[in-house]
């Protein structure tokens, strides 16, 4: 008798731990990445302004409101799904 909690062959392992995807959006933009946990966001901002043609400094990286900093990763911000809001910074 197989045991009900066992994974069924073929089934695909857990990989929530590794990987997360990551939506960056603007005014009129959304940008798709998928980043390891550790990775600091700093790479994700700097391809993100790379795309949309803007200078890193002239953008603020906000989660729920809270401004991120380029030394941040997932893992300090800690969440599972990030949507992070990029605002042109004047002045």
């Amino acid at each position: 008798m197989a045991d009900a909690n066992a994974p069924m062959p073929g089934d695909a392992p857990a990989q929530s731990t590794e990987h997360l995807n990551i939506k960056v959006t603007d005014n009129n933009n959304e940008v798709f990445f998928k980043i390891k946990r550790s990775t600091q966001l700093k790479k994700l901002m700097d391809a993100f302004c790379e795309r949309q043609g803007k200078q890193p400094s002239t953008v603020r990286f906000l989660f729920d409101g809270t401004r991120v900093r380029p030394e941040d990763s997932p893992d300090t911000v800690r969440v599972t799904y990030v949507t992070l809001s990029a605002f042109g910074q004047h002045g």
